[in-house]
């Protein structure tokens, strides 16, 4: 069957900017393969397919990079949610769990699945600075590198400067063998803007991407793993800024609190 694709700017309220994703509100009848070859026809980074329930509000919901699927997208779901034009909670029955997601028009919050986050092993350190061309001199000694989970799994990186965070150049296969070996899907490297704000880049080659405009999943990876780190004290809403060094800048609110292990991302969409 031929699938209607939408297509919504998450993380924006500029068509230009954000992270573009295609979005099918209705699935059914599409197997895996016809999911995965609409995604690499649409060719943005995610594409989500829903599949409504009989219980009102209730959708299952599968997100296809160009390459493979994904567990869970934040920056589709925020998408999808606002495609669908309701208003209240929904909730997402993802490959990673339960999505809960209030709606209002143009925006949407999620609440993650439970997060995690575990540091990274020296070896998996050297491996990532060669592919990215950093020295350990280039990390940020404040926030160790971890894998971390919020409904796929990332590679945090925290860069000590703005520049070096500006400068990315990095190996597209040696990197995406590193994070497809750990079941990761991007690196989310980060630099500290200032309190409570952070600016971040996310490469994605497990997707045939180079890189994410707005990764929503990583975070609520992020903000779990400051939770573990011990930045994370108080309920805490952070902001990051994302795709501003690709022209498509993004803004990305996460709300943390130190007793409960899942996040909330807050973001705009805009049909393109």
């Amino acid at each position: 069957m031929t699938a209607e694709v939408l297509r919504y700017s998450a993380f924006t309220t500029d068509p230009a900017g954000g992270n573009p994703a295609g979005v099918v509100l209705d699935a059914g009848g599409l197997d895996e393969a016809a999911m995965l070859r609409v995604a690499a026809e649409v060719g943005y980074s995610e594409t989500a397919f829903a599949f409504p329930r009989a219980a009102d509000g209730e959708f299952d919901v599968r997100y296809f990079s160009p390459l493979v699927e994904i567990p869970f997208c934040g920056h589709a779901t925020v998408a999808t949610a606002v495609a669908l034009g309701r208003t209240g909670r929904l909730r997402f029955h993802t490959k990673a769990g339960l999505v809960e997601v209030d709606a209002a028009p143009g925006t949407a919050s999620l609440t993650s699945v439970p997060t995690s986050s575990e540091a990274a092993a020296r070896e998996d350190v050297r491996a990532a600075l060669a592919a990215l061309g950093w020295s350990a001199d280039d990390l940020d000694p404040r926030y160790p590198a971890h894998w971390a989970f919020g409904g796929a799994r990332h590679l945090v990186l925290a860069a000590r400067t703005r520049e070096r965070l500006a400068a990315l150049d990095y190996d597209f296969d040696a990197l995406g063998d590193l994070l497809r070996a750990h079941d990761a899907v991007t690196a989310h490297l980060v630099h500290r803007r200032g309190d409570g704000v952070f600016d971040a880049r996310d490469p994605f080659p497990v997707g045939g991407v180079v890189e994410d405009p707005a990764t929503g999943a990583a975070a609520a990876a992020f903000g779990g793993y400051l939770r573990v780190v011990g930045e994370i004290t108080r309920p805490s809403v952070l902001t990051i800024h994302q795709g501003v060094d690709l022209g498509r800048p993004s803004t990305l609110e996460v709300r943390v609190s130190p007793d409960d292990p899942r996040v909330t991302v807050t973001g705009a969409a805009v049909r393109i």
